[in-house]
């Protein structure tokens, strides 16, 4: 029986190719940009939200992305030999509230309106938005993509081990 291993040294000898490194790092990406396009999507759903539990309009959420450092992902603890120790994700870092300030608009007759009859909207583009959440949409078909090419390259190379 032939030793596969799916990690090739270059000639130069300083870079290593770790296709299941690839299937993690890909696996990593697709978390990311679904949680991102759950937040756009929060974001469009609220944009007229006047009162939030917290008090005030609702705040719109900013995804912050950050790197995964090696060994975090599911491929690489089930595959840890084949351990790629300069691949990296991607991972959502944090979830922040926008700063921004509140939109006020003169709508006497609304119930959240104030003495004055202003009221306080949440500072959502929905064209940003829609923008943003494209964008993941976008990201996302790009990572299946890749993961279909890398599942397409390892059953190659088991086809001419084999």
């Amino acid at each position: 029986m032939k030793s596969i291993n799916f990690s090739r040294q270059s000639t130069k000898g300083n870079k290593t190719m770790n296709l299941f490194g690839v299937l993690d790092i890909n696996s990593s990406a697709l978390t990311a940009e679904r949680e991102r396009a759950e937040v756009t999507a929060s974001n469009l759903a609220n944009a007229e939200t006047t009162s939030s539990p917290g008090g005030g309009p609702y705040k719109k959420q900013l995804v912050v992305f950050g790197t995964q450092q090696p060994g975090q992902g599911k491929f690489a603890l089930a595959l840890s030999r084949f351990g790629d120790l300069h691949a990296r994700g991607v991972k959502v870092e944090k979830v922040v509230q926008d700063q921004s300030p509140a939109i006020r608009r003169y709508e006497p007759g609304h119930p959240d309106a104030d003495a004055d009859g202003y009221v306080s909207f949440p500072d959502i583009n929905p064209v940003e938005e829609m923008v943003n959440l494209m964008g993941a949409a976008q990201a996302y078909q790009l990572n299946v993509s890749a993961v279909q090419a890398t599942k397409g390259m390892i059953s190659e190379t088991l086809q001419i081990l084999t």
